[in-house]
C-alpha cells in the first residue's frame, strides 16, 4: 500500500481515536450511582483569581462508593471549594469538617437511571457520527488520489481498509456504551 493512503488512513485512526477519548470523558462525567472523582472535572475552582480546575488544588478521592472526599492542599481553600462546588450546580451538597470536603452520592430512582442511559446512547451516537464523518473525509481523499494517480484496485483495497477500522472503532464505541449501561443500571 502506498504511503500517501496509509497516510489517509492513520488520519482516520487518529480522528477516530479522538471521537473515542471524548466520548469516555464525556461518560465519565456522568453520575451511575457511585462516587467517581471525575464527577468534579469540570468544577472550577477560583485560586487567587484564577479559575483553576478542582483536581488541581486539591486531592480528590473515593474512600467508599458513596463518598467523595476532597482534601485541598491549602487549609484556605477549603471555602472557595466549597462554593465552586456549590455553583457547579451537579445537585451535590458539600460538607466541610475544617480539613477535608466530603460528598454523599445519593441513590439513583429508577426514572432518573433510564434518563442517564438514554445520555448514555445519546453520547454514544454522537461518537458514531463523529467516526462516521472521518470514515467519509478518509474515503474522500481516497478517491482524490484515485483522480491523482493511483489504481482502482488499490483505491478499492484502501476503501475497504477504512471501512474495517470504522466497524473496528463503532464495535469499541458500542462496548463503552453497554458498560456504562450496565454500571448505571447496577444497584
Amino acid at each position: 500500500m502506498n504511503e500517501e493512503v496509509q497516510f489517509v488512513i492513520d488520519a482516520a485512526k487518529e480522528r477516530m481515536d479522538k471521537a473515542i477519548k471524548h466520548l469516555e470523558v464525556e461518560l465519565g462525567s456522568l453520575r451511575a450511582g457511585k462516587a467517581n472523582p471525575r464527577m468534579l472535572d469540570t468544577v472550577m475552582v477560583d485560586y487567587y483569581g484564577n479559575q483553576t480546575p478542582i483536581n488541581q488544588v486539591a486531592n480528590i478521592g473515593t474512600p467508599d462508593p458513596k463518598t467523595i472526599a476532597i482534601q485541598p492542599w491549602e487549609k484556605t481553600m477549603i471555602e472557595p471549594i466549597e462554593r465552586a462546588i456549590i455553583n457547579a450546580n451537579l445537585g451535590f451538597a458539600p460538607m466541610n469538617n475544617g480539613e477535608i470536603i466530603r460528598i454523599n452520592i445519593p441513590a439513583l430512582t429508577e426514572e432518573r437511571r433510564k434518563t442517564l442511559v438514554k445520555q448514555v446512547h445519546s453520547e454514544g451516537e454522537s461518537a458514531k457520527v463523529s467516526i462516521r464523518s472521518a470514515r467519509k473525509d478518509a474515503n474522500d481523499e481516497i478517491k482524490q488520489l484515485e483522480k491523482d494517480g493511483l489504481s482502482e484496485d488499490e483505491s478499492k483495497t484502501a476503501s475497504d481498509d477504512v471501512q474495517k477500522v470504522t466497524d473496528q472503532y463503532g464495535e469499541k464505541i458500542d462496548k463503552i456504551v453497554k458498560t456504562k449501561e450496565e454500571d448505571i443500571m447496577k444497584i
